[in-house]
């Protein structure tokens, strides 16, 4: 007889590494808070939960991030259980009110990120600045830091 542990964390290997060609998602798009709603409630729809990452493509710790989401069994655990919006702010110039409308301080710091449940609550609400040094954290800490985050 043996017994799995259902709510372990998938663990990475030394193959799972990240790319040295970090990615630039964040293409200057102004969101209105209509079309975010519509985002989560599109996701919601589709049993995804959704994920809005506030960043810029000037900030390493945006790009690692987002770099560490693309190594494949983390992006294959993401695309499956998520919908991630890239929501661009430059220099602190754009989509800074959205932060505003969810209720959270728009100080300065980024990667932001938001995390929804089914219900649209933001269930990361005390730490949306957590990855602010993504540059100093593991890819396994990001990684079981969205399947922590996972709404069941």
């Amino acid at each position: 007889m043996f017994c799995i542990n259902l709510y372990s964390n998938i663990l990475l290997t030394d193959k799972d590494k990240i790319s040295d060609k970090l990615p630039y998602p964040y293409d200057g798009k102004i969101y209105t808070v209509k079309e975010i709603e519509n985002f989560i409630n599109k996701s919601i729809d589709n049993s995804k939960q959704p994920i809005l990452i506030f960043g810029a493509n000037w900030c390493p710790d945006c790009r690692i991030f987002s770099g560490t989401m693309d190594i494949p069994k983390i992006k294959k655990f993401i695309d499956i259980n998520y919908d991630v919006l890239y929501i661009d702010v430059k220099r602190y110039q754009i989509n800074m009110s959205l932060l505003t409308f969810f209720k959270i301080p728009s100080e300065e710091g980024i990667p932001r990120i938001l995390a929804f449940d089914k219900d649209k609550n933001i269930i990361n609400i005390s730490n949306t600045t957590e990855w602010r040094t993504a540059r100093t954290r593991t890819s396994q800490e990001i990684f079981n830091f969205f399947q922590e985050i996972k709404s069941n």
